[in-house]
């Protein structure tokens, strides 16, 4: 019993000497001295390919599958400032939050890229859920000025040290697909990066259809240079924060990769990826487009009759977290041999 205790204490020891310890222990302990991030600094990015980070996490039932970094993804998680709320933006040091964002958007989402990308999701000083629900318009922009401004400094920062040239896709989710929005347009439309762009996923969030003038929606499964999008909700459901929309809102339906609407069966539901990251469940969900939105019936997988919502935005990317993962290889290659 002394001798197993003896080694157990060794090996914490050791453990704790060692760099995969010390990089563990670091990987929330940083502090900016200014308030503002440095992307200078890997602590400053929730995902990239130059350390470990739940992006690099694979599901179980996919680790025989072939890997090759072909593109860069840049990734803009969605609110994860939804607690214990004392400002409009988070700091860029909360431990807290720094964590629950890499274990979840950052571990359930950005991960579905990692078989075909490097991928780049940086931190940076979100809005929190409050300020998108606050009728205090000229604070609420603030917010999203300072969050924004975060997002072109980090992605500016990877173009001139990072990229070289490389295909890019842009992608996020929720606030994080608002901020992807703005950037496809002060970067992409009508630029000479456009040329880069193999695809944008704008998942959780709207595309008015008068926002963008020349990048448009794509049309089927291959098609590069364009944006997929989608809001996920029970058959006939409208929040009520959504109804002023009427409609009026470019969709994709994930299942077929088209913007009719034509019903897609579960069965083009190649897997998604819940609570347990590692167990896929197929044929979850259907899917037909109306009204602005993605429509699906309640999602089939075990104990799924206790779930009662009605509002799947939680899973916009989770849902369909195959065929999204397919399909940035199709793109891809579409994109290659141009």
């Amino acid at each position: 019993m002394r001798l197993n205790t003896f080694l157990i204490a060794l090996a914490l020891l050791l453990f704790s000497c060692s760099d995969k310890y010390k990089a563990f222990q670091n990987r929330y302990s940083f502090r900016s001295t200014d308030g503002m991030p440095d992307y200078s600094d890997l602590n400053y990015w929730a995902a990239h390919p130059e350390k470990w980070d739940p992006s690099d996490s694979i599901p179980q039932p996919l680790r025989k599958e072939s890997r090759d970094s072909l593109a860069d993804v840049f990734f803009l998680h969605p609110t994860t400032y939804t607690q214990s709320i004392k400002a409009n933006n988070a700091t860029i040091d909360n431990d807290y939050l720094n964590a629950k964002t890499d274990y979840s958007s950052v571990l359930y989402q950005a991960s579905v890229f990692n078989q075909y990308c490097r991928v780049f999701a940086p931190r940076y000083r979100q809005a929190s859920i409050k300020v998108f629900f606050s009728k205090e318009e000229e604070q609420n922009e603030q917010a999203f000025t300072m969050a924004y401004n975060d997002i072109k400094n980090a992605f500016e920062y990877y173009l001139k040290h990072w990229n070289k040239g490389r295909p890019v896709i842009i992608a996020g989710h929720s606030q994080g697909s608002k901020f992807a929005e703005r950037l496809l347009k002060d970067y992409f439309e009508g630029k000479p990066l456009y040329d880069q762009l193999v695809v944008a996923y704008i998942a959780g969030w709207s595309v008015p259809k008068d926002y963008f003038t020349s990048l448009s929606m794509c049309a089927d499964s291959v098609q590069t240079g364009c944006i997929c999008s989608w809001r996920t909700f029970r058959n006939g459901y409208v929040p009520s924060y959504l109804r002023f929309e009427r409609g009026n809102s470019f969709v994709t339906n994930p299942l077929t990769w088209t913007t009719d609407n034509q019903y897609a069966p579960r069965s083009l539901n190649k897997g998604s990826v819940l609570v347990k990251f590692n167990k896929l469940y197929k044929h979850t969900t259907d899917g037909r487009i109306g009204n602005g939105f993605l429509y699906t019936r309640k999602p089939r997988f075990p104990w799924s009759f206790l779930y009662l919502t009605k509002n799947y935005h939680v899973g916009d990317i989770n849902l369909f977290y195959m065929n999204i993962r397919e399909n940035v290889g199709q793109r891809i290659r579409s994109f290659n041999k141009k």
